[in-house]
């Protein structure tokens, strides 16, 4: 017979084998692959899903399979700055864009210290790809600057800023650092094409991937193809080419959505679906203050969905604000990676939220913003509350960014503070700062703390 004392530790034994077990299967288990689908210029109310007049039920299905933000924002009301935040969680100021990036004018690009999302998620195991505008800063002849590839993306396949001459037939794609010349098609067919061959040409490899997937519609020049503008409107009516641009990218997100199932189980990828900030046209914002350029709500509101089934709450709508600089935070936590050591991020996770372990999340730094072309100058979003005020510097407000402008914004402080309760008033039309005095002071202290954080991280490319 065994002795009492064999028994247990044989008991003992086995449980710690199962454990150990258990342990390596969770190491050992492949991460999801992850996804970015970011439109460019995109307002809060063009696709279907968020009561646009535009048919995209390929995005549309996306937030039914998944979970949709009502109240989402951009990282800026611009371009640049806004996917500096996007990739990095960190207000665009202290990764050193300061407004939308001209490479031959400027010596602004996202800083080689940033560390990215590309970066953090390489470092993990990823395979990396970023396809389709980039507006992050390139090499110039007159400027040396880093590529996608120094900021952790295997391949890339970009333009500088804009598809030009127009979404039709592009001429300004670059890749892996060679001009790619005169393409035909449109360009958001083009990126998917590139994202595809890009999927299919990693054969066996059994890593995950990360693919950054920036379009450029429906931001100006736009074209799109006769048969799908015809939809909306005549040929040449703006408005219609506008929405066919939309569409268009729907029906190339579904080309690429279809290769993603041919590979392997919906389950084994996130995908985000955002813009990079509000429409420029005032129809489009779904009725808010503002538009693109602008630091008001038309300005920064975007539509968010995420997107993982088996694991994303499906079919679920999310009125608590949140943005573009959620994602790297909440990406780390959704594939299990840790968020970079040392790095203050402006933005917080959204995993409890969409995974449906909490209803409500306690945003530690609320929501800002910084545009100097923007009247007003700075927002800031805590709970229901918007705060905004204009500089008091005096500055241009042209559409071109002055490095030499840095050293006044740096220093600068603020006036007129406008008080807007979200909730009670979307479309931010009644100022009720002289009726909470109390608020507005708390509220403008908590802006300045941040604003002066940032500021003391800004590069001053004037200077250097």
């Amino acid at each position: 017979m065994c002795s009492p004392f064999r028994i247990i530790l044989a008991l003992a034994l086995l449980v710690f084998s199962y454990s150990s077990g258990l342990a390596d299967d969770g190491a050992n288990q492949k991460k999801p692959n992850v996804v970015i689908l970011l439109a460019d210029d995109l307002g809060y109310e063009d696709v279907g899903c968020y009561g646009g007049p535009v048919k995209t039920p390929t995005i549309d299905s996306l937030a039914s399979d998944g979970t949709r933000f009502q109240q989402f924002y951009s990282g800026c009301a611009v371009c640049s700055p806004s996917r500096a935040t996007l990739i990095t969680g960190r207000h665009h100021i202290r990764t050193g864009v300061y407004s939308w990036i001209s490479d031959e004018g400027q010596k602004s690009h996202l800083l080689e210290r940033e560390v990215t999302l590309a970066e953090i998620l390489k470092k993990a195991g990823y395979s990396t790809a970023h396809v389709g505008k980039w507006h992050l800063g390139l090499p110039t002849s007159k400027h040396d600057k880093p590529t996608p590839k120094d900021h952790g993306f295997d391949h890339w396949f970009a333009t500088w800023n804009n598809a030009e001459p127009s979404h039709r037939n592009p001429e300004t794609f670059i890749r892996n650092g060679e001009p790619v010349g005169k393409l035909e098609g449109y360009s958001c067919q083009l990126v998917v094409d590139e994202a595809i061959d890009w999927l299919e040409g990693r054969g066996g490899n059994e890593a995950p991937f990360f693919l950054n997937v920036w379009f450029h519609e429906p931001h100006a020049p736009i074209a799109a193809p006769d048969e799908i503008v015809e939809d909306y409107g005549k040929l040449k009516d703006r408005a219609a080419i506008y929405s066919g641009t939309i569409d268009n990218t729907d029906r190339a997100i579904k080309r690429l959505l279809t290769k993603l199932d041919e590979m392997g189980a919906p389950e084994d990828t996130i995908i985000v679906y955002a813009s990079d900030n509000g429409s420029y046209r005032d129809d489009r914002t779904g009725g808010l203050r503002g538009h693109k350029g602008l630091n008001w709500d038309g300005g920064i509101r975007v539509p968010g969905i995420f997107h993982w089934p088996g694991k994303i709450k499906s079919n679920l709508v999310i009125q608590q604000p949140a943005g573009l600089v959620d994602v790297l935070p909440t990406l780390c936590d959704l594939v299990g990676v840790d968020q970079p050591e040392g790095v203050h991020l402006d933005g917080m996770s959204l995993a409890p939220l969409l995974l449906g372990t909490k209803k409500e999340l306690d945003r530690k730094q609320p929501l800002f913003w910084h545009l100097q072309k923007s009247r007003p100058v700075v927002a800031m979003r805590s709970g229901n509350y918007s705060l905004v005020a204009d500089p008091d510097y005096e500055l241009s407000t042209n559409n071109m960014f002055k490095e030499a402008w840095i050293p006044a914004i740096k220093k600068g402080r603020y006036t007129n503070y406008q008080l807007f309760d979200l909730e009670a008033d979307p479309k931010q039309t009644t100022n009720i700062a002289k009726e909470n005095p109390a608020l507005v002071e708390k509220l403008k202290n908590q802006l300045l703390e941040i604003n002066d954080s940032i500021m003391m991280d800004g590069k001053d490319w004037h200077t250097e």
